[in-house]
């Protein structure tokens, strides 16, 4: 029996010997399978992603062209102060470069009261700039320098076709912290705001993408890399909160080409006060369903009471609000259906004073053609 237990440890012995000696290979495996095998430290790995997105692409490319076409401006005007002391009142803002000869678009309230504008470029050149035109209604200024090379411009892009959703990117020197980029999309379109002089800036895009002081004047950008909107105004006094609006750059291109041909700069006037009534209220009103927009006032003297539109003549409560009921509602504006609050300013963003258009009206059960000539807003421009 004793023979027979020493036999077996020998036995044990032996093959454990052998196993270990010769098949390290098994023994190999078997540690990496039991998570013993040993490793050395090397220092932290470095993540290895799948690199950027399209989506970050995108907006790098857009930033490296945009940026440096996008400007800071400094205006200085000199005020006298209660004790008739002489004191410099300084404002800032941003602009953008639309051709090589160095015209800038940028917001009129950017440029103060016309006093001295210095324009900052992305490379630290710094030059004077001439005021040429501005645009008070939509908030609109054109200034130029005198580059000694030629400059890196934006082009425009089509507002008139943006949609709620899409991204936009904009640009400017929020606080004077130049050349920054923010992102968001287009929150809502044909917005009306009142800036500081209570004076109403209609048809804006709203945009979640952070605009804060001194973006005012910056671009409003599509994926695209085209400038679709100026950067105009935020939400409160404050900085900002997720609401921030742009005037659409059809305004500007009009303004533009009005400058450029020795046109007037005064904006066309249709006279009206209206409000967008569709589906079941416009039927409960006993207008048609698809609606248009319901006149409650117009302007003596103005192109709509030369050309005999009818404004509301009774008051009724609609919820909280009232409304004047028994007037025109403008269903088609040269023959394109108004289906938002905003369809007016878009249809005369392209239209001068003296030109024409031609409004469809429901009026007294049926539909009429009403030929207006647009006069001209006598609180527009310069």
């Amino acid at each position: 029996m004793k023979m027979r237990a020493l036999l077996l440890t020998v036995a044990l012995v032996g093959g454990f010997l052998w196993i270990t000696n010769r098949n390290t290979g098994y023994l190999d495996r078997w540690m990496a399978r039991t998570d013993m095998k040993p490793v050395s430290w090397s220092g932290p790995n470095s993540a290895r992603g799948a690199g950027l997105s399209p989506d970050e692409l995108n907006n790098i490319e857009i930033y490296k062209r945009a940026r440096l076409a996008t400007v800071h401006i400094t205006s200085t005007v000199l005020r006298r102060t209660w004790f008739f002391e002489v004191v410099p009142n300084r404002d800032i803002g941003s602009g953008f470069i639309i051709d090589d000869q160095g015209h800038i678009l940028t917001n009129s309230h950017v440029l103060l009261g016309g006093g001295r504008i210095q324009v900052t470029l992305e490379n630290q050149e710094r030059y004077e700039a001439k005021v040429l035109a501005r645009d008070r209604r939509n908030d609109l200024g054109l200034i130029k320098i005198t580059p000694r090379r030629k400059m890196p411009y934006l082009s425009f892009g089509d507002s008139d076709h943006i949609q709620v959703g899409q991204k936009v990117l904009a640009i400017g020197n929020p606080f004077g912290l130049e050349g920054t980029l923010t992102t968001g999309i287009v929150s809502s379109l044909g917005r009306t705001i009142k800036d500081e002089k209570g004076t109403e800036l209609e048809g804006m895009i709203q945009t979640d993408a952070a605009i804060n002081p001194g973006n005012s004047g910056g671009p409003l950008l599509d994926s695209g890399g085209n400038v679709i909107g100026i950067n105009t105004a935020i939400y409160g006094p404050g900085g900002n909160i997720g609401i921030g609006f742009a005037m659409p750059i059809v305004r500007a291109k009009t303004m533009v080409d009005d400058y450029r041909a020795g046109r007037s700069l005064g904006r066309p006037r249709l006279g009206v006060s209206v409000v967008y009534v569709a589906g079941d209220l416009a039927q409960a009103l006993e207008l048609p369903a698809e609606g248009g927009l319901l006149i409650q006032d117009i302007a003596p003297g103005s192109a709509a009471a030369e050309a005999g539109l009818r404004p509301g003549r009774q008051l009724v409560a609609i919820g909280n609000e009232q409304l004047a009921i028994g007037g025109d509602l403008i269903m088609a504006i040269d023959g394109r259906p108004v289906d938002r609050q905003d369809a007016i300013p878009r249809a005369l963003a392209r239209k001068r004073p003296g030109d024409k258009v031609e409004l469809t009206v429901f009026r007294s059960g049926r539909s009429v053609r009403v030929p207006v000539t647009l006069g001209e807003d006598p609180n527009d421009v310069l």
